[in-house]
């Protein structure tokens, strides 16, 4: 199949030294060749120059490919141009003379979803890698382009057509039915749940590396929060000064762990105040923490444990949490083992002067917020929800085991098929299509 529409794109962004701009359609080469004076031929590099009624736009080099031998399965080209905007601008004005058209958001991988280039996965991979905010989302979206999430569900698939081919032969012919169409059927039905169970738990375990984690900083007033954000950030980023109460508001900068996106937020310190500044600073504090994947309690271990201590402890019980124990360059008043006794959590020393112990802190947070999986390979919300949905339907067939009623077992098998045809784009609507694509850029 090949779409009458002639289109193009920016690929590449603007202000670079080369610009990439995308072309596909019916008889890209035929367009092509009315303004690029160079050879257009298959796979092949070509250096010439876009001249339109006499006057060149510039030069450019131009790797042609035909259909299906390419990204969106049709007729396509890229031009390589040089990357100034009004010479960009130019060569795309040139392109639409020519009768091509801007591509929508997301219609060169649109097309290559539609051609049967690839499945939704695999589509929705590309933007995932364009998105990508630290090495391991990027390489398992990469998982996901190169066909591994497919390769899982169709596996599922395939066993439970399997059945459902028993299970109709068993409605259609009841008479003819092989005692081995149900003797088989549990066993078939407990291992796609097991593998559904899996990739699920893949999913949502790994939701650091589609959204990043957010790491709260908590303690009372002077703990030394600010001096740990400088510390694992490397630079000065907060200000911090021997006065208790200089943080007033939430600060929160990025970073990396371990390839893993970090959002680390410096809140005010817990405390009862009178101060209205201070108060709102207290209260965005509590917001931070209740909104943190992980919370790191900061401790003074200058100064002896106090009520205000208990209290933290105690607010942040239902959390995840680090309990860090600060300025161990200082006369030390508080130890781990204290920690331990009082309220029965780990902790350990840092110095966020020497940069004692903070190695360590980045240590315990990448253990914390590693998916349990090394590669796992559903990432995205929309996969999960489907596998959910085809997980309640097939847990549904294996209750009516029971009654080994054909008729309500296929049925059962047919919802849970239909939910995995969405996630590879089998059994998916046009809205749904519609949706994904118009997230992309131009141009991709």
């Amino acid at each position: 199949m090949q779409d009458k529409d002639l289109i193009y794109a920016l690929a590449t962004p603007t202000g670079g030294a080369i610009a990439v701009i995308r072309m596909s359609g019916l008889d890209v080469k035929a367009a092509l060749s009315r303004v690029f004076t160079g050879k257009i031929q298959h796979r092949y590099a070509s250096y010439g120059k876009i001249v339109y009624e006499g006057e060149t736009a510039d030069e450019a080099v131009v790797v042609y490919y035909d259909l299906p031998h390419s990204y969106t399965g049709e007729d396509m080209a890229e031009i390589s141009v040089h990357g100034g905007q009004s010479t960009v601008n130019r060569v795309m004005e040139i392109l639409s003379q020519t009768g091509c058209r801007c591509a929508r958001p997301g219609e060169f991988t649109e097309r290559a979803f539609l051609n049967g280039k690839m499945d939704l996965t695999q589509a929705e991979a590309v933007m995932d890698i364009v998105n990508a905010s630290s090495q391991k989302s990027a390489k398992t979206a990469l998982l996901q382009l190169e066909g591994k999430l497919k390769e899982k569900i169709e596996e599922i698939e395939s066993s439970l057509l399997d059945a459902l081919s028993g299970m109709d032969a068993a409605i259609d012919y009841p008479e003819e039915l092989e005692e081995d169409v149900f003797s088989a059927l549990p066993q078939t039905l407990n291992e796609a749940c097991r593998k559904m169970k899996l990739l699920v738990k893949e999913g949502l375990s790994s939701k650091v590396l589609r959204e990043g984690v957010k790491i709260a900083i908590i303690g009372v007033p002077n703990a030394g929060k600010s001096s740990l954000l400088n510390a694992l950030l490397g630079t000065e980023r907060a200000i911090v000064t021997p006065l208790a109460g200089t943080t007033r508001d939430t600060i929160s900068e990025q970073l990396s762990i371990c390839g893993m996106p970090i959002t680390l937020v410096d809140t005010a310190g817990l405390r009862e105040t009178d101060d209205e500044v201070e108060k709102i600073g207290v209260s965005l504090a509590k917001k931070a923490a209740d909104d943190a994947d992980l919370i790191i309690i900061a401790i003074d271990g200058s100064k002896p444990l106090t009520s205000d201590e208990a209290e933290l402890f105690a607010y942040t019980s239902t959390h995840d949490c680090i309990t860090v124990i600060c300025k161990s360059d200082l006369d030390t008043y508080i130890t781990a083992q204290d920690i331990k006794n009082h309220f029965n959590m780990d902790a350990f020393s840092v110095s966020s002067k020497t940069g004692e112990g903070i190695e360590k802190v980045k240590e315990i947070i990448a253990l914390k917020i590693t998916p349990d999986t090394e590669s796992p390979i559903i990432t995205n919300m929309r996969h999960i929800e489907s596998l959910q949905l085809s997980l309640k339907a097939l847990e549904s067939a294996v209750c009516g085991l029971e009654t080994l009623d054909a008729e309500c077992l296929a049925t059962d098998i047919r919802y849970a098929l239909t939910h995995l045809g969405a996630i590879t784009g089998r059994e998916v609507d046009d809205e749904v299509i519609d949706r994904i694509f118009s997230r992309f850029c131009v141009g991709k």
